[in-house]
Order: C-alpha cells, then structure tokens, then sequence
C-alpha cells in the first residue's frame, strides 16, 4: 500500500486567501465574540475579492488586514448579513450548516497524524524557515519502504540547493528512509514568479491539506472564515477532540470520528467512532454547536494561526 499527503506554505495563493479570511473573522471577534461570520477571499494578479455574510457589531478595517497579509493590492470588499433562516436555527442553539465532519487520531507520531502528513508538513516548514515564500512539498509512503519525495515552487532557489536544504532536514529529523527515497524537484523547471503573482487563490481550496492528507476522508465544508456556529469548524475541531480522547483512553492505533448534522437543529443525526474496526456510538450531547463552542473556547480570535499549517496536530486545544 501506499499513502501520500501533501503540504503547502503559508504564501501559497490558497493558503494566503485562507488567512486573509481568519484574520477577518478575528478581527470581528476581537470587537464582538458573538460575530457570525462566513467571509470567503479569491486572490491573485493584483486583486483581492471579500465576499460572503457577517453579522457583527464589530467594524474592522478589512482592507488594513489584507494588505498586512498580501502587500498593496486591489481590494473589493462585499459583505451582506446572515440569511434569515440560518439567523434563526443558529439563534435557537441549532447548527448553522448541515454535512458530515471528521476527526481522527493515529499513533504514527507525536502529533497524533498519519506519518506522511507529518513528513509532508515538517519538510514545507523546514524549507520555509529558510524561504518564507510561496511553495508546496508531497511525501508518498510505501509499505516496502520505498519513498517519493516531491518539491515544487520556492522561486529563484535552485534544484541543487533545495536538495542539500532536504538533507539537512533529513539530519534535523533523524529520518531514516533517505537512501530509499525518489526526490523530485521543480519538475516543470525552476520558479521564477510565485504566490498570487503567478496563480490564483480561493477560501477552502486545501481542505485536504488543513485536515489530515489523502488517507482520511474530508467531511463537510472548509474551516477558514467560519465562526464556530459553523458545524463544518466547530464540529470538526470537536470530532478531532474526541478521536485524540479515545485513542488515549483506548490505547488504539486509530481512531476516526464521525459527526453528521442538520441545519438549525442542536444535536447531531449521527456521532460514531470507529476504533480499530469497531464502531461504537458517541453521546450526541457533546456534540451540540454551543457545548463545543463552550468547551472548547472557540469564541475567542484564535484562527489566524489555523490557516497557516493545519487545523490539527499542531498542539491547539482540539488537539488534546
């Protein structure tokens, strides 16, 4: 069998409109914790686009934010209140969306990841320490040992000094499987343009990459620009909670929970784990939009710092 996941830098064009879309969504909160917001961002070649729904009496400078993000572009701003119905389920304790979430938790590392997410991640981070700048890395495992590594982007840096930086991240990490591995490079050639300068980004684009990689199945929307009435955040976040508690108290070596809701109602339809192949039921108490935002403090302008390298395994309170 084998398993890949990929990872994308802060300034990667999806990734940057992540950000720009949390950092509104703090902003609000910083000026009213009961800001509902659904703030979606498309940007690239000099343009910034700020669309979706917020309800707030807060009043931030949005255009101030991103520019603190994205440099001096072309900024269009578009925000409208919150539908009718959603405002009223929402109002009434209810969940402002319906879908299916998932949280899951392995034993495979520290951060309590699949391992090639964990690879994938720690490499994007090591090569962007050294180059704060637009970039992606992807890391397949295979059960024979072999390994596929694959670099693209971080512009104006070499096919020859991206490899010595990998093998210094290999010495960092103490990773053991160099001599098996196929690294790919820049396989288009090397990037002269990155970021928004040479493609374009949109909101809950990197779903994949923000959860857990390819090996586990995405459940409902994106995270980022969502306040936490939106079960597709909060439920997840939850959901991942739950994975991490079970597989502690269980001592298993994989957990996934699943969480499915319908709109404008307080508990779920389903809350189902699946611990090494048995599935057993949750209480549908814990997952109600207000005891998660209640547990969890998820009222607070805490999201930025989710936008940039994952929602989990990265030592948030839903991680433990």
């Amino acid at each position: 069998m084998q398993r890949t996941a990929e990872s994308v830098s802060p300034m990667h064009p999806d990734k940057m409109c992540d950000r720009i879309s949390d950092a509104i969504l703090d902003a609000y909160l910083k000026e009213d914790r009961n800001s509902r917001c659904a703030i979606e961002v498309m940007g690239g070649h000099e343009l910034i686009q700020v669309m979706g729904e917020v309800t707030s009496t807060a009043k931030p400078n949005i255009r101030e934010i991103v520019r603190r993000i994205a440099g001096n572009l072309e900024c269009n701003i578009h925000l409208v209140t919150q539908s009718p119905e959603i405002a009223k389920g929402v109002d009434e304790g209810g969940a402002g969306d319906q879908g299916i979430m998932v949280g899951y938790a392995c034993n495979e590392n520290e951060a309590l990841i699949p391992q090639e997410q964990y690879l994938a991640r720690s490499l994007c981070k090591h090569l962007y320490e050294l180059h704060p700048d637009d970039g992606k890395t992807q890391i397949t495992l295979a059960d024979d040992g072999k390994v596929a590594v694959v670099i693209a982007s971080w512009r104006n840096i070499t096919s020859a000094k991206l490899y010595k930086e990998i093998m210094l991240w290999v010495e960092k990490e103490k990773i053991t499987f160099v001599k098996n591995a196929q690294i790919t490079m820049n396989s288009a050639g090397d990037w002269e343009k990155g970021g928004f300068e040479a493609d374009t980004g949109l909101t809950g684009r990197k779903i994949v990459v923000d959860a857990y990689g390819s090996r586990v199945p995405v459940g409902g929307g994106a995270f980022s620009g969502k306040d936490a009435t939106k079960v597709d955040r909060s439920g997840a976040y939850k959901a991942r909670q739950e994975a991490v508690r079970l597989l502690k108290e269980r001592s298993a070596k994989e957990v996934t929970v699943f969480v499915a809701y319908a709109i404008g109602q307080e508990k779920p339809v389903q809350a189902t784990a699946i611990i090494d192949g048995k599935e057993e039921e949750l209480d549908l108490e814990r997952f109600t939009p207000q005891a998660i935002i209640e547990v969890l403090e998820l009222n607070q302008p805490i999201y930025e710092q989710t936008a940039e390298w994952g929602h989990f395994g990265n030592g948030f309170r839903w991680d433990y």
